[in-house]
């Protein structure tokens, strides 16, 4: 049960976060990062989600009759060498790296919170043993641990999501602890103390949602990693199984005729490029809305 002063606390702090949400949210239309962030990863999820509908053709379906057409009305990029429109494998690609890029997000978000939230509010030989373990993942560089992992378990979307998991949940844990170390000695967090609210719920009612902002800022940047991690293991062919349509086997396809036709390499790159841009944009606006101070 929970005393009067701890319900008189759980109330305070639920007022101060919605008029801090209600504060940083009122000036989102004057942020130039967020708006055209948000404009172009909104046409990119538009895309996706209507790929169907705007791929004129099928993505996967082969016409080696009319392989390596250049640009024209009936092909508007042209077809790649066993004949697909590289206008639709475009489109569909971007379903698939926008749907792996996100959703491999979710795992080490929700795995890494736990784990730093829990060392940051424990402390004690608890954290210390958790920070060790953090601590020998970190020390492996991103890009080289996920190819290796990707390589050991085999090519395919299941195994893109287990090697990002492994290896990103880390940044999340560091971030989280550093967040709960600061938050946990807050008067609000003493006070439901000694209110007498248990662990728990001071640990997921009160002290989450004040340091959840700074991991949904590194989650953005770090759907730009994930993206960049699928389309680098689709170029070295260790990405998702051919023929599904995916930016970086588009890229390493059209390498070869990039003097011929170079359209099916540089417009796959460039629209990599254009997603990270938004994705880096929408992500500092969001940090801007979550932390007005910044923008002082």
């Amino acid at each position: 049960m929970s005393t009067p002063t701890a319900l008189l606390v759980e109330r305070s702090a639920r007022r101060r976060a919605t008029r801090s949400r209600s504060r940083s949210l009122q000036p989102w239309y004057r942020n130039g990062s967020l708006v055209a962030g948000g404009v172009i990863v909104g046409l990119l999820v538009l895309v996706a989600v209507l790929a169907p509908v705007l791929a004129p053709y099928d993505p996967v379906k082969q016409d080696l009759a009319n392989a390596l057409q250049s640009p024209s009305g009936e092909h508007l990029l042209g077809t790649d060498k066993y004949g697909r429109d590289v206008l639709s494998r475009l489109i569909w690609g971007a379903r698939v790296d926008l749907r792996v890029g996100f959703l491999a997000v979710l795992i080490p978000f929700v795995v890494g919170t736990v784990v730093g939230g829990i060392a940051g509010y424990a402390g004690g030989w608890l954290d210390t043993v958790l920070m060790r373990v953090v601590d020998v993942f970190f020390a492996f560089p991103f890009y080289v641990m996920v190819i290796v992992l990707v390589f050991v378990f085999g090519s395919g979307e299941f195994s893109i999501y287990i090697a990002i998991a492994a290896v990103s949940w880390v940044s999340y844990a560091k971030i989280v602890r550093g967040e709960v170390l600061v938050a946990k000695e807050q008067d609000y967090v003493v006070a439901a103390r000694l209110g007498g609210m248990s662990h728990a719920r001071i640990l997921v009612r009160h002290i989450g949602p004040n340091v959840l902002s700074q991991a949904v800022i590194y989650g953005m940047s770090d759907i730009v990693m994930d993206i960049m991690a699928i389309v680098t293991l689709g170029y070295l062919g260790l990405g998702i199984a051919p023929p599904t349509a995916e930016w970086g086997s588009m890229i390493n396809d059209g390498q070869e005729f990039i003097t011929t036709q170079w359209q099916q390499a540089t417009i796959p790159g460039l629209v990599v490029v254009v997603t990270s841009l938004g994705l880096s944009w929408l992500g500092d606006g969001i940090s801007d809305l979550l932390n007005p101070e910044r923008r002082k």
